[in-house]
């Protein structure tokens, strides 16, 4: 007999069976909770794992050890950026140790992934005070995912159940974006400001905060009125560092509207005669277009403090982000194609802007029968 089962208590078993390794057989043991029947169907189960070769040996390896050790070669080998496996570090702590960390790899099933789901849902945060968004269940569900493929792939698990209980659809939630009325104000409320030029070019530009961050006026040419978008200014608990934008195809040249053009030439007056005043002499070749009185980077995060700080003020609730998102709104409104919306907005495909932006599309068909009837004459 290839394998049978033993009782060991009232709703424990023991699993016994044979597998062969290098032409040698070997008896493993697995240890089961659950009815007879049910211990049955898993030895039925390893059986046939082991007929078609997909048999794994038993190991004591967590969910919670075996995620952490993937992150860990993510991190080391580049295959993530350190920003990345900062908030994927966040959300393991977060929202999937508390849950499935202490359970052994192998014993993983789909209905831990579902209890693991609602469970995110309703007590989720980490200070206890509730759950977290469908967004968040999501995005640690993908990590979750990323690592058990990797353990299918490396013999460590037979299946990946995470891939087979997908997460909780994600609710939408409302994109924040600023009026017309709202545009035209904010402008005048920004003018001696600190934040009117950044906030002038990221709002007719589209332009990310990191890309915004790690501008120099070696990309812009004030003349031909274009900006060249390549690099990204990123903040993680060991430091900033300029990176690659997002996407190769963050990778642009933006014309500028006349606000933008003379918006800088204004904001470059500023610096060179500030330098002056400071002895700090000419504006070096590589100079950031937005950095401190010193010429340094200015930090992501303390520039979106100081964002937040201005909005309240002006009782603006919109994050800096909302002015990217304002900035699509108005191509959309003008009638901007949406691949002409997508290059500027440094998206891979015009998918992911009607994906981000499909609310905003005027759902009206009238210029395609337009078209038809011009066509024919009509």
């Amino acid at each position: 007999m290839r394998g049978h089962i033993r009782r060991r208590g009232k709703t424990s078993w023991e699993l016994k069976y044979d597998v062969r390794e290098d032409e040698q057989r070997q008896t493993q043991y697995r240890s089961f909770k659950g009815t007879r029947a049910q211990a049955q169907a898993e030895l039925a189960r390893l059986l046939v794992a082991v007929d078609k070769g997909a048999h794994v040996e038993a190991n004591k390896i967590t969910v919670g050890q075996h995620v952490l050790s993937r992150l860990a070669q993510w991190r080391d080998s580049g295959r993530i950026s350190p920003k990345t496996a900062e908030r994927f570090q966040q959300l393991i702590d977060g929202q999937l140790l508390p849950f499935l960390g202490k359970i052994p790899l192998q014993r993983l099933r789909t209905s831990d992934i579902e209890a693991w789901h609602s469970a995110l849902l309703t007590k989720g945060r980490r200070d206890g005070a509730g759950g977290v968004s469908t967004r968040t269940v999501s995005h640690v569900h993908k990590v979750l995912a990323k690592a058990l493929r990797e353990g299918v792939r490396h013999g460590l698990v037979v299946r990946n159940v995470a891939s087979e209980e997908p997460p909780p659809r994600i609710e939408a939630e409302k994109m924040r974006i600023l009026t017309p009325v709202q545009v035209r104000e904010l402008m005048t409320q920004l003018i001696g400001r600190p934040m009117y030029a950044p906030a002038v070019t990221a709002l007719f530009t589209g332009v990310r905060r990191g890309e915004l961050l790690a501008l120099r006026w070696a990309d812009i040419d004030l003349e031909r009125k274009m900006m060249r978008i390549h690099a990204s200014l990123e903040e993680t608990k060991a430091g900033l560092r300029f990176k690659g934008t997002k996407t190769k195809s963050g990778e642009r040249e933006l014309t500028l509207p006349y606000i933008v053009v003379t918006t800088l030439r204004d904001h470059r007056k500023q610096q060179l005669e500030l330098r002056m005043q400071l002895g700090l002499g000419k504006m070096p070749a590589n100079a950031l277009v937005f950095s401190t009185a010193e010429g340094e980077p200015l930090t992501p995060n303390s520039f979106s403090f100081a964002w937040k700080d201005v909005a309240l003020e002006l009782k603006l609730d919109v994050s800096f982000h909302a002015l990217r998102h304002t900035h699509a709104s108005q191509l959309i409104d003008a009638g901007v194609d949406v691949v002409t919306i997508a290059h500027r907005l440094g998206h891979a495909s015009p998918t992911i802007t009607l994906s981000v932006y499909t609310h905003l599309f005027r759902q009206d068909d009238s210029k395609a029968a337009a078209v038809i009837n011009a066509a024919f004459g009509e």
